[in-house]
């Protein structure tokens, strides 16, 4: 089960930290958990880690696209179609660190990184992303900020619930989170129409040359490459194995981090400390849990520190568990196969309007405390 550590607030700080206006203490609970994050050297680069994984994804897609070309049509393809769904989220993992300015010092360095490995290596749109993806920072869980929780195929609130499903739409949302992981077979599709969509839109894009050329090339080249060596059947099946295998990889990481978490309406007043750590999960596990989820299982330190390298996630986790805990900051984690479990439940309860998700112990609490 979820697991969080909740004390008792920190009563240390004498008569002045008590009488000082709880807004002015917030703020500076963040700045001192940040001085402290900087003086551990947490925030240097690490320019040999990411140059290591740079290279190595580069020689793994190029290995990949060799043996795809010896191996010529047979079944056996499909396999590679799965490694290469593995290999690519890996590479969109390079890319989101390198979006956050996690690589380099130098802001042009980090835009170029992630449009070669999103735009060119992944054939996905790296402007339309950043745009999504700052906004879930911002405010993550948090309606009408956050673009993640915006109703769609799925639904996330009550409230979008009520006026929006009826009939077999209204079927379907009481079973929501049974259909969620199936349909991330469909999500690699998604993320490449909505790029397509965007750089090929009016929505003002950052180098929109560039990235039209990029995703042409690498979209263009790859469907040549598939169709040329295997015939139109295999080749359709190697691309939705593929397709189907990366959608599922990308919503299998990124669902765990916030989903069944607690949602707020826009009008809250939290600080930025406690809204992310009280809106983010933790996923607990060994290394292998950190490149599988490319970092990202350390998601209360990331929402704090995006520009941190992501190796460094787990070296500050302790420094902030044990902050949080001596302020009473509840910190939440859990294991990555149970975290799928709280989604599939969460998205159910949604669907079935149990509960309404605004009317959860943490925003009875910011409510009382305003």
């Amino acid at each position: 089960m979820t697991t969080t550590h909740d004390v008792a607030p920190d009563r240390s700080g004498g008569e002045a930290e008590r009488t000082r206006p709880r807004r002015d203490r917030h703020v500076s609970d963040f700045t001192e958990l940040t001085r402290m994050v900087q003086e551990a050297g947490l925030m240097r680069r690490r320019y040999a880690y990411y140059w290591t994984r740079f290279v190595v994804l580069t020689l793994l897609l190029v290995g990949l696209m060799t043996v795809f070309v010896l191996l010529g049509p047979t079944w056996w393809q499909l396999v590679v179609a799965a490694a290469l769904a593995v290999v690519l989220g890996q590479v969109m993992f390079l890319g989101h660190d390198a979006a956050h300015r996690q690589i380099f010092k130098s802001g042009k360095w980090n835009d170029w990184a992630s449009l070669v490995m999103a735009n060119l290596y992944a054939g996905m749109s790296y402007g339309w992303w950043n745009h999504k993806h700052s906004r879930h920072h911002a405010k993550p869980n948090t309606v009408g900020t956050d673009t993640d929780i915006e109703p769609g195929v799925l639904v996330f609130t009550t409230d979008n619930l009520t006026k929006t499903r009826t009939g077999a739409a209204a079927w379907f949302a009481k079973r929501q989170g049974w259909f969620f992981f199936p349909l991330l077979l469909l999500e690699g599709i998604n993320l490449h129409a909505s790029g397509i969509k965007t750089i090929f839109g009016r929505a003002p894009v950052k180098r929109r040359g560039v990235e039209i050329a990029f995703v042409t090339l690498r979209l263009g080249g790859y469907l040549a490459l598939v169709f040329w060596v295997l015939p139109v059947g295999m080749a359709f099946a190697f691309l939705g194995v593929q397709l189907g295998l990366f959608g599922v990889y990308m919503g299998a990481s990124f669902a765990p981090n916030h989903k069944g978490m607690p949602v707020v309406p826009e009008s809250m007043k939290i600080d930025f400390l406690r809204r992310q750590v009280l809106l983010s999960r933790n996923i607990t596990g060994g290394r292998w849990v950190d490149v599988f989820m490319g970092g990202l299982n350390h998601q209360v330190e990331h929402h704090l520190f995006p520009s941190m390298p992501s190796p460094a996630l787990r070296e500050v986790r302790p420094i902030v568990k044990q902050f949080c805990a001596e302020r009473g900051i509840a910190y939440t984690e859990t294991t990555l196969t149970r975290s799928y479990g709280i989604v599939v439940r969460y998205l159910n309860e949604v669907g079935l309007a149990a509960r309404d998700p605004f009317q959860c112990p943490l925003v009875a609490e910011m409510r009382v405390a305003r």
